[in-house]
Order: structure tokens, then C-alpha cells, then sequence
């Protein structure tokens, strides 16, 4: 049975998306799968353009003490995901 799989490969960042093999659960009730992060160059700008494009705050911009800035999203089919700027001045 073949996977729906895409590769990301922007200026950004890099990674990959595979599709849902189930359906989302209900608004706020947290993830029903793995939630995976992605180094990004500059927060700011992805997370703007994440909101753009239909996501949502899941848990807003966030300092992981002396490692990066680390946030959360909700796409528009109802996936978390993570985003994080290295930043060892992060407090």
C-alpha cells in the first residue's frame, strides 16, 4: 500500500509529513500522535507565516532557558506541530 510522504526542504528548515492515518481529534483536546519540532533560522518570521496560512497558537512562543526559543501550532487539518530558533541567550 503506498504512503502518502512529502518531503520538506525549504531555506528554513528541512524534514518530512506524512499524512494522518487517522482523524484529527476535537479542538483542545491535545495530539493523538507523535508531534514532531523543526529547527527554523529565524521564529518570527515562520510563525508569521504559519498563521497566514490558516494555523493556530497552540502554545505561543516559549523560552527553553540557555537552548531556543520553542513554540507550538496547529495546522489547518488539525496537526501539531513544533517549531524552535537555537538561541543560547534564551531566557
Amino acid at each position: 500500500m503506498p504512503v502518502d510522504y512529502w518531503l520538506i526542504d525549504t531555506e528554513n528548515m528541512r524534514g518530512g509529513l506524512l499524512k494522518r492515518p487517522a482523524p484529527a481529534p476535537p479542538p483542545r483536546s491535545g495530539t493523538n500522535a507523535y508531534v514532531c519540532s523543526m529547527e527554523v533560522k529565524d521564529y518570527d518570521s515562520i510563525a508569521a507565516a504559519i498563521l497566514k496560512n490558516g494555523g493556530q497558537v497552540a502554545m505561543p512562543k516559549f523560552a527553553v532557558p540557555g537552548t531556543c526559543w520553542q513554540g507550538y501550532f496547529v495546522d489547518p487539518a488539525g496537526n501539531t506541530i513544533g517549531i524552535f530558533q537555537v538561541d543560547p541567550n534564551a531566557r
